[in-house]
């Protein structure tokens, strides 16, 4: 069953193909509604997500490796099973330690990311 976007209420993971970013980095978009958006994003070791900002507020865990998270110039390492939420239009960015996955949630949805 799928609601009024077209995206899917359940998601497997495997039915979903990776679209490389470049650079170690590759996202797959796991569901959306106009509200909000979930994707999950792979790292290569040494991969960096580089500082950026954006009017979605985010909230994300790291599902495997470690990565040094910096928001709004406040850097922390965090492992598999640690979060973290960036607030609208807050400088953020990653660099990953070792292979790592983080999955993301933002709202509302990444239009962009559509595209």
């Amino acid at each position: 069953m799928t609601d009024k976007t077209g995206t899917d209420m359940f998601v497997v993971d495997a039915d979903v193909a990776w679209e490389d970013l470049g650079k170690g980095v590759r996202r797959k978009i796991l569901g959306w509604n106009p509200t909000m958006m979930m994707t999950r994003v792979a790292f290569e070791a040494g991969a960096i997500g580089p500082l950026h900002r954006h009017p979605h507020h985010q909230c994300a865990v790291v599902e495997s490796g470690s990565f040094d998270v910096t928001i709004e110039g406040r850097t922390r390492r965090l492992g598999a099973g640690d979060g973290y939420i960036v607030p609208s239009n807050a400088e953020h960015g990653v660099v990953a330690l070792e292979p790592g996955v983080l999955l993301d949630v933002f709202t509302p949805l990444r239009e962009d990311f559509l595209a």
